[in-house]
């Protein structure tokens, strides 16, 4: 099938298909001809793009991903490593998390901050809170 059909499929967009073919993702057959550059993908480059689809739901990056097609590949994608996999992201995602509400807690404690600081004033002056950051102590 060519690409626009794939696109079709698999509802990527077909500069996407030709990313994830770059990045060794996925591999086309031969072109179809040697006057046009079109190119003919097999049946498995659909269900590869699909794997790839479904694998990015579960907040994967392309080079994990990349990783975890090598393993299918090679056939050693078995189901104790895909285990592994899953809990790693899993703690990386709970340390983003961690990340997150340390930022969400600083920016509550500055606009707890800024509100102190700038209800007497008048609205038409600077905030003293973000004045501040700019200067050398």
């Amino acid at each position: 099938m060519r690409i626009g059909e794939l696109s079709r499929r698999t509802s990527l967009s077909r500069d996407t298909i030709r990313y994830y073919e770059k990045r060794g993702l996925i591999k086309a057959g031969p072109s179809i001809s040697e006057f046009n550059n079109y190119k003919e993908y097999p049946e498995s480059v659909l269900r590869r793009l699909l794997l790839i689809k479904e694998t990015k739901t579960f907040g994967f990056s392309l080079n994990e991903i990349g990783e975890l097609l090598d393993l299918i590949d090679r056939n050693e994608a078995n189901c104790h490593i895909f285990e592994e996999k899953i809990q790693a992201k899993l703690q990386d995602l709970e340390r983003q998390i961690q990340d997150l509400r340390q930022m969400q807690q600083q920016i509550l404690r500055q606009a707890e901050k800024a509100r102190g600081i700038c209800l007497p004033l008048r609205i038409e002056t600077n905030c003293r809170t973000f004045t501040k950051f700019g200067q050398i102590h």
